[in-house]
């Protein structure tokens, strides 16, 4: 794992500071005829991907799909991981974890 000593800082501009992930689910065959949609209506499932930033150095690749919001998280995960996003905890996670020595 990177030490976070060892990862060279850089200035960003206020839109690249945050990473991002896009849900998008899939709308497609819920109402009849080609074209028609359901408004405010989905199925379960469709893809996941994340957003170019370059101050991260993040280049998009083809979204992955999931096929049910029990897959969401696994899918999210496969994303950050193929990008080499290391992840750390929030103030409230850290109470799930043992203190660093």
């Amino acid at each position: 794992m990177d030490n976070k000593k060892d990862i060279e800082q850089r200035e960003a501009q206020q839109s690249e500071r945050m990473i991002e992930i896009k849900v998008r689910f899939w709308t497609n065959d819920l109402a009849e005829g080609k074209g028609v949609i359901l408004p405010k209506h989905a199925q379960s499932s469709g893809v996941v991907r994340i957003e170019r930033n370059k101050s991260h150095g993040i280049i998009p690749q083809k979204p992955l799909p999931f096929h049910s919001l029990m897959d969401l998280t696994s899918v999210i995960e496969k994303v950050l991981v193929a990008q080499g996003i290391t992840l750390h905890s929030s103030r409230k996670m850290k109470k799930y974890f043992e203190p660093e020595e």
